[in-house]
């Protein structure tokens, strides 16, 4: 447990991500506090029954008191609020952070009302899963996942250097990252993704001339990666969208233009165009796999369902 130095976490919000927290921390034998809290009392008394926090209390500003590390769990778009609410119980020397998966909006929002002396660390888990509530998480959602950090011009070293040994001590692997650089990379890689999933979906949803029958029977692998993906809580990817719509904008720009390319190729009859363009993309999923974020088993590893 070295690599923690925190005494009382408070983790604000209990879905998917702090009872992930919650859990990697017991797996790694931290001895402190683990303090949560939601809005919903439901919420909470199921965070409760499962026992993966020290303590379910009814309000964020009673888990932030006393707590050296609060991690804001909360969609992107109540962050402001519930910062403004627990800033007076924040204590001196504290640390702050999110796993919001939007950067520059939440420090813009946040920042100016951050009391002296608490350290503010905004953070990012690449981690998760369509599911979400208090139910859903597990222990080793962080490993080896990136955990990327953005902390700010006047951050202090070791309170940066203590999150980032927090999350690593979780399992994740730590980078620091310039928030507007952060909300760019993620539109590629996410929030775009996300955005095209639900619209597929969509689409299918809208297309009366496939039944609802034959969407769900004749799925291919594809299509039902798409529902997976736009099975996301609806709440934090609404939130996502609306604070970060520069970066998110301009990749779904870029990919309108890639698509109208691929719809001339079709059109024209050009196959070595499409080879060649089907080519290059696919050497982009043997560099996931090489980096370690997923497996070259069929079917993405999931297993078989039983007969």
């Amino acid at each position: 447990m070295s690599g923690i130095v925190y005494k009382r976490v408070a983790l604000i919000g209990l879905g998917l991500i702090a009872s992930s927290v919650a859990l990697a921390l017991r797996r790694a034998g931290f001895e402190g506090e683990v303090v949560g809290t939601a809005r919903s009392a439901e919420t909470r008394k199921v965070a409760g029954q499962l026992g993966y926090c020290t303590e379910i209390v009814e309000t964020a500003q009673a888990a932030t008191k006393g707590s050296d590390l609060v991690i804001l769990c909360v969609p992107v778009g109540a962050m402001r609020a519930v910062a403004e609410d627990i800033v007076g119980c924040l204590e001196p020397g504290a640390t702050l952070t999110d796993v919001g998966s939007v950067k520059a909006q939440v420090i813009a929002d946040l920042a100016p009302i951050i009391p002296d002396g608490v350290h503010f660390v905004p953070g990012h888990p690449i981690a998760g899963t369509e599911h979400s509530g208090p139910a859903s998480g597990f222990a080793s959602l962080f490993d080896d996942r990136w955990l990327l950090l953005t902390p700010l011009e006047d951050s202090d070293p070791t309170a940066v250097q203590n999150l980032r040994s927090f999350w690593e001590t979780l399992g994740a692997n730590v980078d620091e990252i310039e928030p507007e650089h952060h909300d760019l990379a993620l539109a590629v890689t996410s929030h775009a993704p996300h955005l095209i999933a639900y619209t597929m979906v969509g689409v299918a949803d809208d297309l009366g001339r496939v039944t609802a029958s034959e969407v769900i029977n004749y799925s291919a692998a594809g299509f039902r990666d798409f529902t997976r993906i736009a099975a996301s809580d609806p709440v934090m990817w609404r939130d996502v969208f609306l604070n970060n719509k520069a970066a998110t904008l301009e990749i779904l720009g870029r990919f309108t233009e890639e698509l109208f390319s691929l719809q001339r190729a079709i059109r024209q009859g050009d196959g070595p165009l499409l080879e060649e363009y089907f080519t290059r993309t696919r050497a982009i999923r043997r560099g996931i796999i090489d980096a370690g974020q997923d497996t070259a088993a069929p079917n993405f590893g999931r297993a078989k369902t039983p007969d």
